[in-house]
């Protein structure tokens, strides 16, 4: 009997723990580890629940014309993650809601956006924030974006693009962080940082995903989309390093790319996507197709089918297929078919998982409403915008000090098709951004100027075409002026995606019109707004002093007016270099040196871009000192410091960027003839001094990859260089 007595009470104690846990299972529990919160619920999905979690959706109305499909109507309770369009958390905390309690197990929904460069508050574009080369700044302006991102009911951006572009043809360059791979790194992190904060769960924080991996930017020939013939060689000594760095700096997901990576797809390519992603980096969350990718493997011709492109791009490693719903409507079919492992399945439906506990939704599935006006825009997020257009504008030519404008200048002409423009200041990807609240040129400029010079503006012509009708009267305003300020550059769609150009000269009405300016005799500042690098070579010689101001968002009107005038001392560097001609594509700064150094050049057009990465002018003067080494000879194992003075030799304060190249002369592998290792931001006051400094790691800063990925370092001389000053030293083993 008292045995007996022992069954009975175990069976009770089981059954009461078996209801206890129904009620409150472990997946639910806040303060279980994550990783049993993960197990315990992927044991209870079934494999239609499964699926549905690697599917994302849309909801809201989509307005960007490059992503056009079909609507889900019906948006399943169970869906993974959905494009949240809208701006407002009443719509997505209804969704999420449904998703709550109609679901079975109650699995929030991950809502993304594309978030680039803000999303109401809107940044320079990605491009000319690494020309401010200030990577705590774009932390800042990354943090703002997630916060007004989240508060509007998002938790994940498909942001940042640290793709290395080399071709400014491809109009994509203009998101990501210009043709260095560390540059890329660097800056890519800081807006890792900036979105996710210390902690995912941390109020305001948003997954970041990295894209496009891998290869994209180099479609042939700057077209999207199209095919990229990328040695092995090439993809790990250029596009996958700034991918590694992000990932190791905790980047919640990835986003395959779209381009056919030397035969292989991105979005079916099991080399990139899981042995070196999740193999070798161990990159424990997951990686998302961009739109229509998997459905887009037909047309580049590996899959016959949606249900080979669906098997392909999951077995490659592709998690979360974005509105194909190939998964949705093949996955089923392949794992009955046994084609696909269930143990495959649950691997992405945890790493999908993952980053949803990580973010804290299944604690806390909603967002908190507030009004729109404690969302946005508000002053220290606009402080911060400002901030970054001024330290991203680059002073390109500034001759016989032009540059900044002085007292004598009493009448200022206003000319060109972007003087008065809002909209394409906002630059491509520009999220919700608003132009009702950009600051024109126009507006900047009367703001500074207004009280001490008379603005004259006339239009002069359009962006394009051929109407010179304007021409009359802005010339007639530059005759009775003291100065001349032509606003010259990109619409807003003529850069980002789908916006491949087969020249980078500005169209010719605009050039016309600068030349037919010249007439007045008057000095000439040429202010250019644009997504990529421009071909000059006919418009240089006609300015006395050249603004690049990108496209810098809300409130570029301000920082760029605070240049001109000089209350602002312009510190911004080029971070990709200018063609002289769209025939010089490709050239950048870490080319390899050719076999011939002096012959097999081009023998119609001179060799030397207009402008190399790293250059900007200031209206100080900096003085560099020696380079000076801790020690001229190193073991592998040793470190090196290298120091340089800098002297700020003129009247103003000013920010000086110090990049720090090294090169190695002879190795098994040739290497670029210099490449950028670290740089660093200071400013100076008038009449003072300061000491950058470079601590270099071997293993770190001189060693280099094989075309299989692994780093290498040989013993021989290297160089440091800065500001074209040179000094060796020398590894031993």
């Amino acid at each position: 009997m008292k045995r007996i007595s022992v069954i009975l009470a175990l069976l009770v104690f089981v059954q009461i723990s078996s209801s206890a846990q129904a009620k409150n299972p472990v997946y639910k529990d806040k303060n279980a580890p994550i990783e049993s919160r993960i197990k315990d619920l992927v044991s209870k999905m079934n494999l239609e629940e499964k699926i549905l979690q690697l599917n994302q959706y849309t909801a809201g109305m989509n307005t960007n014309v490059n992503n056009i499909g079909e609507q889900t109507k019906s948006i399943p309770a169970g869906i993974g993650s959905l494009i949240y369009f809208s701006t407002g958390p009443e719509l997505r905390n209804a969704i999420q809601k449904k998703a709550m309690e109609e679901s079975r197990l109650g699995i929030p929904i991950l809502f993304g956006y594309d978030v680039i460069h803000g999303f109401r508050t809107i940044y320079p574009i990605s491009l000319a924030q690494a020309c401010s080369w200030n990577p705590a700044l774009v932390t800042e302006a990354a943090a703002v974006a997630g916060k007004e991102a989240n508060l509007a009911g998002l938790d994940w951006t498909f942001s940042p693009m640290i793709d290395v572009a080399r071709d400014p043809r491809w109009g994509r360059v203009a998101e990501g962080y210009g043709e260095d791979p560390y540059t890329n790194a660097v800056f890519g992190v800081a807006t890792v940082k900036g979105y996710q904060g210390k902690n995912l769960s941390d109020p305001f924080s948003i997954a970041a995903c990295l894209k496009h991996f891998v290869g994209y930017s180099e479609s042939e020939g700057g077209r999207d989309y199209h095919y990229s013939d990328i040695s092995m060689q090439s993809l790990w000594e250029t596009y996958l390093p700034p991918f590694e760095a992000c990932v190791k700096a905790g980047a919640a997901t990835l986003m395959s790319s779209f381009n056919d990576i030397s035969g292989i797809p991105g979005s079916a390519n099991p080399y990139t996507l899981t042995e070196v992603l999740k193999k070798r980096w161990k990159h424990d969350g997951f990686v998302l197709s961009d739109w229509d990718a998997i459905d887009q493997l037909m047309d580049q011709g590996v899959a016959s089918d949606r249900k080979e492109a669906g098997y392909k791009a999951f077995m490659a490693g592709v998690e979360m297929d974005m509105t194909d719903n190939i998964y949705f409507q093949n996955l089923k079919e392949l794992v009955a078919e046994k084609k696909i492992p269930m143990a495959k399945i649950d691997d992405a439906v945890s790493r999908i998982l993952r980053v949803k506990f990580r973010l804290g939704l299944f604690d806390e599935p909603y967002t908190t409403v507030v009004g729109e006006s404690s969302r946005f825009l508000q002053p220290e997020s606009k402080a911060v915008a400002q901030k970054l257009a001024a330290e991203s504008m680059v002073l390109l030519k500034n001759n016989e000090k032009t540059l900044p404008l002085t007292s004598s200048v009493q009448q200022i002409a206003l000319i060109g098709p972007m003087a008065a423009d809002k909209q394409d200041l906002l630059g491509a990807w520009s999220a919700h951004g608003n132009e009702n609240d950009v600051e024109s040129i126009s507006e900047g400029i009367t703001k500074e100027f207004g009280n001490v010079a008379r603005i004259n503006s006339a239009k002069g012509c359009d962006f394009d075409g051929y109407d010179e009708s304007g021409f009359a009267e802005a010339l007639s305003v530059a005759r009775k002026s003291d100065v001349v300020l032509i606003c010259l550059g990109e619409k807003r769609g003529w850069s980002g995606e789908n916006a491949s150009r087969s020249t980078i000269a500005l169209p010719a009405i605009q050039e016309k019109l600068v030349v037919e300016l010249l007439k007045a005799k008057k000095p000439i500042v040429l202010i250019l707004s644009n997504g990529r690098p421009l071909e000059l070579v006919r418009l240089e010689p006609l300015a006395d002093a050249i603004v690049e101001m990108w496209q810098p968002g809300l409130c570029g009107g301000s920082a760029l007016a605070g240049i001109l005038s000089g209350r602002i001392n312009p510190s911004g560097k080029l971070a990709i270099t200018f063609p002289l001609t769209s025939g010089q594509i490709p050239i950048y700064y870490n080319m390899r040196q050719s076999a011939r150094p002096t012959s097999g050049k081009y023998q119609d057009i001179p060799t030397l871009p207009m402008y190399w990465l790293g250059h900007g002018l200031s209206y100080t003067t900096f003085d560099f000192g020696d380079l000076k080494l801790s020690a001229s000879k190193i073991k592998k194992t040793g470190k090196l410091t290298v120091e340089v003075e800098v002297s700020n030799t003129g009247t103003v304060a000013g920010s000086e960027t110090v990049l720090w190249y090294i090169n190695d002369p002879a190795c098994s592998i040739s290497r670029p003839m210099k490449e950028l290792k670290y740089f660093e931001k200071k400013e100076l006051a008038a009449g003072a001094k300061t000491t950058y400094k470079f601590e270099i790691d071997p293993n770190r800063d001189l060693s280099y990859t094989d075309a299989t990925g692994k780093r290498f370092l040989e013993a021989g001389e290297f160089d440091v260089i800065v500001n074209n000053k040179k000094v060796k030293f020398e590894v031993t083993e």
